[in-house]
């Protein structure tokens, strides 16, 4: 079986690169086609395959802004020859033009946030000046049509959480199976927990990372970032002394970052949340907003794996912080742990595997519905 792996881009190593990561582990002679690849950026396991850029990648560093050229780039690739394609997809990936006689799976990190859940935020929010507001008015429309006839492409689509398979249900009116995106948990450590917090994510609107970072600041609690992103001059404006970005860092240098740490501090709503579960995998609890992937990988209650606020803001991040100060000696790090195998690359193949062999696709039916 000649197989395609089809990702939005390479221009770092994220969660959704992670995950093309365990699929050439799973599908060792697949290819990999993206719309903008960055070979100095992805892991080497990512390098030593043939990989396909779309004739947008001399434009990769103005990535964000191309969208409204992405279905065109995609559309063009070729497939011809290929009896399964796998698209990973958090937008756009799999509006891909396949053969007949291929079947593709779409893994889905979430449908395009920014033109679907988000965009109401983005539009009025995020986007600056009447006239580019316009233009995002006019791109939206147009993309939203594409992004939901796209769907129609896709023979069997996997949700990486529930959360994100009540999306897709939602956006595309598409059934989904739920498989869990890999984690390396094997190679994560626990220690004792020195003075700080930390925080993993890109810095951009939707993460909400404003809020901790002013709450940190004028407190004086310590807490580390890792990640960057375009918000990184507005958020380090708003850092006081007790708030330190660190950037990128190496897989390493993350794993001393999260077993040396206190807690992991989740202030947005995740797809999924695969720091959550590295830190799990440090023996490290989280302390996070109670909507999205937390709820299914940390759950509050019995167990004890996190303690969880209902609010975006200063006031319930501080009560959830002074929350986990009264029980932080009650959280058992193997415990923690335990948790954490759930969401294995072992795990995570065995459902690959499955969904590949499986002859059933998860085509419209209007009598299923994910249950809020």
């Amino acid at each position: 079986m000649r197989a395609a792996i089809v990702h939005y881009w390479l221009l770092g190593m994220r969660g959704g690169e992670a995950v093309v990561e365990s699929l050439c582990r799973l599908l060792p002679s697949a290819d990999i086609f993206t719309l903008f690849y960055d070979p100095s950026r992805v892991s080497d396991i990512i390098r030593s395959r043939r990989v396909t850029a779309s004739y947008l990648n001399p434009l990769r560093r103005r990535h964000r802004a191309l969208l409204p050229w992405m279905p065109s780039a995609l559309e063009n690739f070729d497939l011809r020859g290929y009896d399964l394609v796998i698209s990973s997809e958090s937008g756009p990936a799999k509006g891909v033009l396949t053969p007949s006689a291929a079947r593709h799976i779409c893994y889905c990190h979430t449908p395009m946030r920014y033109l679907w859940e988000l965009y109401p935020a983005y539009l009025n929010d995020w986007v600056r000046g009447p006239f580019k507001r316009a233009l995002v008015r006019a791109a939206a429309h147009r993309l939203r049509l594409w992004d939901f006839a796209s769907a129609a492409r896709v023979d069997r689509f996997l949700a990486n959480s529930e959360n994100v398979r009540r999306r897709i249900w939602k956006t595309y009116r598409r059934a989904s199976d739920v498989v869990h995106p890999p984690v390396p948990v094997e190679t994560f450590f626990h220690r004792p927990a020195g003075d700080y917090f930390l925080s993993v994510a890109e810095l951009v609107e939707y993460k909400q990372l404003d809020y901790a970072v002013r709450l940190f600041a004028r407190t004086g609690r310590k807490l580390r970032i890792v990640g960057d992103g375009p918000l990184y001059r507005t958020l380090k404006r708003q850092a006081g002394p007790s708030v330190e970005f660190c950037g990128r860092v190496s897989p390493d240098e993350l794993r001393q970052l999260y077993a040396r740490s206190r807690a992991l501090v989740v202030p947005g709503e995740e797809d999924f949340g695969i720091a959550m579960v590295e830190s799990l995998a440090s023996g490290k609890p989280i302390i996070g907003l109670a909507r999205g992937g937390v709820l299914e990988i940390a759950p509050p209650g019995a167990g004890r794996f996190s303690v969880l606020y209902d609010n975006a803001s200063e006031a319930d991040l501080e009560n959830g912080l002074e929350r986990f100060e009264a029980c932080e000696a009650d959280f058992i790090p193997h415990r923690l742990q335990a948790r954490a195998e759930r969401f294995s690359e072992r795990r995570f193949h065995e459902k690959m595997q499955s969904a590949i062999a499986s002859p059933e696709d998860s085509r419209v039916d209007s009598s299923f519905c994910p249950q809020p």
